[in-house]
């Protein structure tokens, strides 16, 4: 990443300082309540159903109110400094989400484990889904070396590790695996929520299986998947369909980065050779060369404590909203969940200073899941009973509200990346829900 992106992301560069910050924290509270006061709309397309939930509402709102930042009054102006904080925010305010995602999977380990087979070969429907739907088109279109950075898995960070160190971000990979990450950024919880909505409606898989497509190693897609899903079945349902999700999630984040590294990206690489001279030929038109694209910044800023702080107050004011609003729990149970939640954040983050390698967001689902497992420690069950009353979907409302602003900062390099990659993008998002769905349904 230059240094010109750097200084743009480094949280001291922000010239509202402390008052940006504040503003920040009570500009994404307002826009989860207003998500959640829209609340889950729906409405039929063809024989199934999409439903819009209060999230994605939150990822719309905070985009726009990003975009238009010039135009809305400086009182509750999100400036692009405060955008690329609000991305640095996202990360830490995620360790929240994954505690929760841990605490739910622990707490229905029994079910977990009756999912059986069907969860471990799921993560082959992960990495080739991608490749059956996502390289085939990109080559129809005209799309070069940027497609196998593009399809080869879903570009998430991980990905964006692997495809930096072999080919290295300037390269034509690069630029793909770049262009799927703004894209799944962008698109990718709105349009996930959609299919899965639309999939679920259809009634041809069992929720179980589409459970598990839905983990396809984001946190946020996850959250719009599984949230999708879950608003069309029975409320003593979704408990164990989030906690398949977040199993299956944690699989693919974990297994999934080796998978894609020695099987996928390899794979994906060699049926470029071979497919390009036959696919390619169909499409004239070659894809613009943006040079932008390649030192474009897409990490997020090292944050201190206090800024951690500031993510975990707004995660934790925006599911005190969420709760309150939508699921009618009492504002003080709602905190003392929190509370319970953030504490086991602090101690692994604590660790993590004294263990600077230590994989924080594995290590964090592991301690989650383990004392969230009932009855195993003498905390668990009261643990258990606390973080109960926090609703899953409480959670993805303010991740998206953050989501939506630490995007805004992105459409003009995203405009530059021409609606070939964009529709490549989201047929690869696709391509990885389905394919998993597939498999995971043949074990059921």
């Amino acid at each position: 990443m230059s240094s010109a992106a750097s200084a743009t992301l480094a949280p001291e560069s922000l010239d509202e300082s402390g008052t940006g910050k504040f503003k920040l924290i009570v500009v994404s509270l307002i826009v989860v309540a207003i998500a959640e006061l829209i609340g889950a709309t729906q409405f039929k397309l063809g024989p199934g159903k999409v439903v819009l939930l209060p999230m994605l509402w939150a990822l719309l709102i905070a985009a726009a109110w990003g975009i238009a930042a010039r135009r809305v009054p400086s009182v509750a102006r999100v400036s692009t400094n405060l955008q690329a904080y609000a991305g640095g925010l996202l990360n830490a305010g995620l360790l929240l989400f994954m505690v929760k995602l841990g605490l739910t999977v622990g707490a229905a380990l029994p079910q977990v484990r009756q999912a059986g087979w069907a969860l471990v070969f799921q993560e082959f429907g992960h990495a080739f889904g991608t490749l059956a739907l996502g390289l085939p088109l990109a080559l129809l279109l005209g799309i070069k070396r940027e497609a196998v950075g593009a399809t080869f898995s879903v570009g998430r960070e991980g990905n964006l590790v692997i495809i930096g160190e072999k080919y290295g971000m300037a390269s034509p990979e690069g630029r793909g695996v770049l262009a799927e990450y703004i894209t799944g950024t962008v698109l990718g919880a709105l349009f996930i929520a959609v299919l899965a909505g639309f999939i679920t409606s259809l009634h041809i898989f069992d929720p179980r299986s589409l459970a598990m497509g839905a983990g396809v190693g984001s946190g946020s897609l996850m959250a719009a998947a599984i949230g999708a899903i879950g608003a069309q079945q029975p409320a003593e349902m979704v408990s164990q369909l989030t906690a398949i999700a977040a199993a299956s999630n944690l699989l693919t984040t974990v297994v999934g980065f080796y998978f894609t590294l020695f099987l996928s990206l390899p794979l994906c690489s060699w049926l470029y050779g071979k497919l390009e001279p036959v696919l390619g030929r169909f499409s004239k038109r070659q894809p613009a060369e943006t040079a932008a694209l390649a030192s474009a910044g897409v990490s997020a800023p090292e944050l201190s404590l206090a800024d951690k702080l500031i993510a975990w107050c707004v995660i934790t004011g925006g599911v005190i909203i969420g709760n309150l609003l939508s699921y009618k729990v009492p504002l003080l149970e709602s905190l003392i969940g929190m509370l319970a939640i953030i504490a086991i954040v602090w101690v692994v983050d604590t660790v993590k200073r004294f263990v600077p390698k230590m994989p924080m967001v594995l290590v964090l689902s592991l301690v989650a899941t383990v004392v969230g497992i009932p009855g195993l420690l003498p905390f668990s069950d009261a643990l258990i009973a606390a973080t109960a009353k926090l609703n899953f979907l409480a959670f993805t409302t303010p991740v998206l509200a953050l989501a939506g602003f630490s995007v805004a900062k992105d459409l003009p390099i995203f405009r530059q990346l021409g609606w070939r990659i964009v529709v490549v993008s989201l047929t690869a998002t696709a391509g990885t829900f389905l394919g998993a769905t597939l498999i995971a349904e043949f074990f059921h």
